[in-house]
């Protein structure tokens, strides 16, 4: 899907070609208690995925993998720092000598009263090495390329970007193999799959009712019949029509619009009217097997902003041996259940390797 962006992109670069490109420390907001019968173990792990780093501490530990848990799931391709938990009720905490390697270092331990949450941390700190600048247009030398750049930066400090699901929200294949489950073509090999298949098709529909919005200059102002989000929670409202202070709250990045994560409607969740539910409906029509698909299987519909902010954002050029232009650094925060590439997306053309 090619997905919409606020402005044109000056340069272009290349992603992960290292490791320590992409670097990711998991921060939880919160602290453990030091007594329980849970073993939170903070990680950092290195050309592996979440699950195989489970899978070695759950070995180490001589319990199953059902009884380990963690946040969120982080990238094979980089470094990065995350916390897991293992539910050990009556047992000491596990020597984990043996799973010490390149790939996987225990960083600390603690002992905690209750397991690690799906989505329960604060947030994700990023430090990102993009290489190999150079002008995506043959009409921008590096000079106005640069310039550009910086101009965009400040932009997204401001007023953030797009809310996209990143790549990996899709995996390899998932939303073709979620429209072959939904038409009985297909059957998930397990509950994991089955979850990783629902998401991908929620994902595809709001990343499309996102990009319609961008396009429209509506993703970040508000749209007759919005249902608004309380900027650090998960709240929903629907503000009065005639509510003259909506549009200042938007701009001071206190609400933002959202979108939809589609499913069956429940009283938890308001429904957009006006012009937001007939923009809605009718991107939702493009995607008539996943909508019908989510309902059958009886997933909840939610709301999810459409507007990402980036805290502390910096950045720096740095020059390299390479005959190109020079390398960028960016670093920046964001909320849990969020994606880096969001903000690379709106700030530059990049090519993974």
């Amino acid at each position: 899907m090619n997905l919409t962006r606020t402005r044109p992109v000056p340069l272009r670069a290349t992603f992960k070609l290292q490791p320590q490109d992409f670097m990711v420390d998991e921060h939880l907001g919160f602290d453990c208690s030091g007594e329980g019968e849970h073993v939170w173990v903070l990680i950092r792990k290195t050309g592996i995925n979440t699950v195989e780093a489970a899978q070695r501490l759950a070995r180490a530990a001589g319990i199953s993998l059902k009884d380990v848990s963690w946040s969120g799931l982080k990238d094979r391709h980089g470094v990065c720092r995350q916390w897991l938990s293992l539910h050990m009720p009556g047992r000491a905490t596990p020597d984990f000598a043996s799973v010490l390697s390149d790939e996987l270092h225990i960083e600390r331990l603690e002992r905690n009263s209750r397991k690690l949450r799906r989505g329960s941390h604060r947030s994700n700190a990023f430090v990102i090495r993009l290489r190999h600048l150079t002008p995506l247009s043959d009409t921008l030398d590096m000079t106005q390329a640069l310039t550009a750049l910086e101009s965009a930066l400040a932009q997204i400090q401001q007023q953030g970007v797009p809310n996209y699901f990143g790549e990996q929200r899709f995996g390899f294949d998932n939303i073709n193999k979620a429209q072959a489950w939904f038409s009985r073509q297909y059957r998930p090999q397990n509950t994991t799959e089955r979850g990783l298949l629902l998401s991908a098709a929620r994902a595809a529909i709001f990343n499309a009712v996102l990009s319609e919005r961008v396009g429209a200059g509506t993703w970040n102002h508000y749209l007759d019949g919005d249902v608004m989000n309380l900027a650090g929670s998960a709240s929903v409202f629907v503000p009065d029509a005639d509510d003259e202070h909506v549009a200042q709250r938007i701009a001071i990045m206190d609400i933002h619009p959202t979108g939809p994560m589609w499913g069956r409607s429940t009283a938890r969740s308001p429904c957009p009217q006006a012009a937001c539910a007939e923009l809605e409906q009718g991107v939702a029509e493009g995607f008539a097997g996943l909508t019908k698909g989510l309902v059958q299987h009886q997933v909840d519909a939610s709301r999810r902003s459409l507007r990402l902010p980036v805290q502390a954002l910096h950045y720096r050029l740095l020059e390299n041996q390479s005959p190109t232009g020079p390398d960028l650094e960016l670093s920046f925060e964001l909320p849990s259940g969020s994606y880096a590439t969001a903000v690379l997306h709106d700030l530059i053309e990049y090519q993974s390797l």
